[in-house]
C-alpha cells in the first residue's frame, strides 16, 4: 500500500475510535440541580422536565449578556414557528434574576423560563452534565425525557431540525 495513503487512513481510524458518544440521558446530579421558574418557584431540573411529560422539548441554554445568544433569537423564533407543538425551555445563566427578566422582555423570548444563575455557569451540575463549553447551546429532549439531540450552537442547525422532524 502506498505510504502516502496509510497516514491519512491511520489518522481517520484514530479519530473514529476516539470519538466520544453523546449522552442520551441527564446525570442524576443534573436532574437534582435547582432552577428557578419565572414566578420565583424553585424546583429540580427533573421536576422541570416532568412538567412536559409526553412533549418534545427544545432546551436553549442562554444569557442576556451573551451576544451570540441574542443574535440567535431570530433563529429560535423561526424554529418555534416551524415546530409550534414543541415545548421551548430557556435556561438562563444571567448574572441576576433582574437581568434575566429584563432580557426576556427586551428580546421577546417566548417559552418557559428558568434561571440557573451566573455562579452555576462555572461549575453547576447541569452545566457539567452537558459539558457546556459555549452559549447558546441547544438540546432536544424526546417525549420520554431522553436526550435526542445533544449538541448544537445554532437554532437552525440541521441536527435540531432533523431530530424534531423524526420525533413528530
Amino acid at each position: 500500500m502506498n505510504k502516502m495513503l496509510l497516514l491519512p487512513m491511520l489518522l481517520l481510524t484514530i479519530v473514529a475510535c476516539t470519538k466520544k458518544e453523546e449522552p442520551t440521558s441527564f446525570t442524576e446530579e443534573a436532574l437534582q440541580d435547582k432552577m428557578t421558574y419565572i414566578d420565583g418557584t424553585e424546583m429540580s431540573f427533573k421536576d422541570v422536565l416532568n412538567q412536559y411529560e409526553g412533549k418534545v422539548i427544545v432546551i436553549d441554554v442562554w444569557a442576556s449578556w451573551c451576544p451570540d445568544c441574542i443574535k440567535g433569537m431570530s433563529k429560535v423564533k423561526a424554529l418555534q414557528e416551524q415546530f409550534p407543538e414543541v415545548a421551548y425551555l430557556f435556561l438562563s445563566y444571567d448574572k441576576t434574576p433582574d437581568a434575566w427578566k429584563t432580557g426576556i422582555d427586551k428580546y421577546d423570548v417566548r417559552g418557559e423560563h428558568y434561571f440557573l444563575g451566573h455562579d452555576e455557569y462555572k461549575n453547576g451540575a447541569f452545566r457539567n452534565s452537558i459539558e457546556l463549553d459555549w452559549i447558546p447551546r441547544y438540546l432536544v429532549v424526546d417525549k420520554e425525557r431522553n436526550i435526542a439531540m445533544y449538541y448544537a450552537k445554532e437554532a437552525d442547525d440541521e441536527k435540531i431540525i432533523n431530530t424534531l422532524n423524526k420525533l413528530k
